[in-house]
Parts: structure tokens; sequence; C-alpha cells
């Protein structure tokens, strides 16, 4: 396992005309994806198992980047397509009426997004790029209609909205019990699990996300979520450097997130 570190964007070349406005906003450098870059496996080898290489290459119009700060979409813009996320990490939010942030989500390399528009047809999140990114866009109508032609695509991917949503239920439910120790260790335990299943170290890692967006996240103010960190340094849990994780028990660090279950 590699400790995970920020990667290097590759230059995008143009080598197709593209519809601009299928494109989301507040992204550059937009080309189509080579038919040699085997694309899915890496995002979701079980989704798209039931398609040919040609023809998942087929499902993808063009590949974007986003720079830190711009959005890929907000909400109220209408739904065209679901993203691959290749590289790079984005955050989904809710801007309330009194102007407050709340943070639905982090999103990283191997990740789809944009399923929130699916059913009233616009987006209602806004998604946020926390570094420079790189999306792979899918328009939904033709993914649609491969699904139409592949059970297994269908299948899958009711699977993967049944499991998202089972898992923001289950986050939600478990958020509203937990102490403020409990729910960053969960949110770490999280974040290591994802890293691991993208071949990166577990144990080791930079947080793209403020404390401040954490804090977000997690229901809870930026002081308690410096303090929280603190605690579990000092406890021997883990080892902080500004925003280096580094996981030095991690079998506690569960223990601390079991005795809320």
């Amino acid at each position: 396992m590699r400790a995970s570190t920020d990667k290097t964007l590759m230059p995008l070349t143009s080598d197709m005309a593209l519809d601009e406005e299928a494109l989301p906003r507040d992204v550059s450098c937009r080309t189509a994806p080579s038919r040699s870059s085997g694309l899915f496996p890496l995002y979701t080898p079980h989704l798209l198992a039931g398609l040919s290489p040609d023809g998942t290459d087929k499902l993808i119009s063009a590949r974007v980047r986003i720079n830190r700060g711009d959005s890929l979409y907000r909400a109220g813009d209408g739904f065209r397509s679901l993203y691959a996320l290749h590289t790079g990490f984005l955050k989904s939010c809710v801007v309330l009426e009194n102007g407050r942030e709340l943070i639905t989500g982090f999103h990283m390399a191997g990740e789809m997004m944009g399923m929130d528009g699916i059913s009233t047809e616009h987006h209602v999140l806004d998604a946020i790029a926390l570094e420079n990114s790189d999306v792979y866009v899918i328009p939904f109508a033709a993914f649609e209609k491969a699904a139409s032609m592949s059970s297994l695509l269908q299948r899958e991917f009711h699977r993967m909205m049944s499991r998202e949503m089972e898992c923001s239920q289950g986050v939600m439910m478990l958020l509203g019990t937990m102490r403020a120790e409990e729910r960053v260790a969960l949110f770490l335990l999280n974040l290591s699990m994802r890293f691991a299943a993208r071949g990166y170290s577990p144990l080791e890692f930079n947080l793209r996300m403020t404390r401040n967006e954490i804090g977000s996240h997690l229901g809870l103010k930026l002081e308690t979520v410096s303090r929280t960190f603190s605690r579990l340094q000092d406890n021997h849990l883990l080892a902080v450097e500004k925003r280096h994780i580094r996981i030095l028990d991690i079998d506690s660090l569960r223990s601390v997130v079991h005795q809320a279950l």
C-alpha cells in the first residue's frame, strides 16, 4: 500500500467537438477520453460489468477539469448526466436560507456523483471541487439506453442507489446519537476504508477538507473538531500534523465508534 498523496493531473488534449451546453459549469480543458483508457473498472466494476470495454467508452461524452473552488453543478441546475470522479476531491453541500453551508458528503476518485438529480431532473445539491479534479461525464440518456439492454447493468445501478440511500440513512441515524469523538472516529474510519479500496494506505492520508468543513459534515463546531483531534492524538490513536493523518491504533479507533452502536 502507498500513502495517499495529491496526484498531478495529466494534460488533456481535445480530440472531438463537444456540445458546450451538455457540460457542467466552471470547467476547463474539456475533452473526450481515449478509448484505451479503461476507465470504468476503476470506478464501478460491478455496475458496468455487463458491458464490453467499447460499450463503456461510448457512454462517456467528455472529460472535464474542475479547478479548486469551482462547481461541477449547482442546486437547481438541470440534470443531464452522471459523473465519474477520476482524480481529485469534491464536496456536495446545501446552502441554507441563512447562508450557512451544510456539507452532505465528500467524494474521491473512483466514485459516482450526480444521482441527486435523477428524481426531480434538477440537482438539489452543489458539487464543489476541494482541489483540482478530473471528472468523466456520462449522459444519463445514454446510460439509461445501455441499462435497458443490459439487465446486469440495470440491476447493479439499482443496487448502487439502494446502498447509497441505506448508507446515508444509517450514518444520519448514528450521528444523531453519537458524541463528538465517536463522530470524528467514524469519519476517519470511513475515509480509511475508501482510501484502502483504491490501493492507498488506510493508515496514512491527507485530508482534502478543512476542519470547518468536517464540522459542517458532522454537525460539530470548528472548536469541537479541533479539540477532538487533539484528544484522539493525546490518547495515541492518531498522529496529526495539520491535514496529515496517521492512524496509530485502528482497533482502538474502531472501539470508539462501537461504543455508540
